[in-house]
């Protein structure tokens, strides 16, 4: 049986543009939590590092949900919007478990 895949994603928007980063995230929250291999989908902000960044903690019930996931039509047109309003490059780091309950 396949394991759960975890994901974290970061994302520092260029100032100024931090409602249009959070308004195109939030809008993937809900398509992406109806994908029938996701499990979790949690939008976060942060604030206390002198600047506003977003991350995102996903979780699937295996890499062919998250393959699937990133083949939506969704996914891709967050892709195509998102990352002219970024500093830097998205971070994304795919994890598997460890240790964990």
């Amino acid at each position: 049986m396949s394991e759960p895949v975890m994901v974290f994603a970061s994302f520092r928007p260029k100032k100024g543009t931090e409602k249009t980063v959070e308004q195109i995230l939030r809008g993937m929250v809900r398509p992406t939590r109806d994908e029938p291999g996701n499990l979790v989908y949690d939008l976060y902000e942060q604030t206390n590092v002198g600047h506003v960044a977003f991350h995102l903690f996903e979780k699937y019930v295996d890499g062919p949900a998250l393959e699937a996931h990133r083949e939506s039509d969704h996914y891709k047109q967050y892709r195509a919007t998102i990352l002219k309003h970024l500093d830097e490059p998205i971070s994304v780091c795919v994890l598997s478990a460890v240790d964990v309950v």
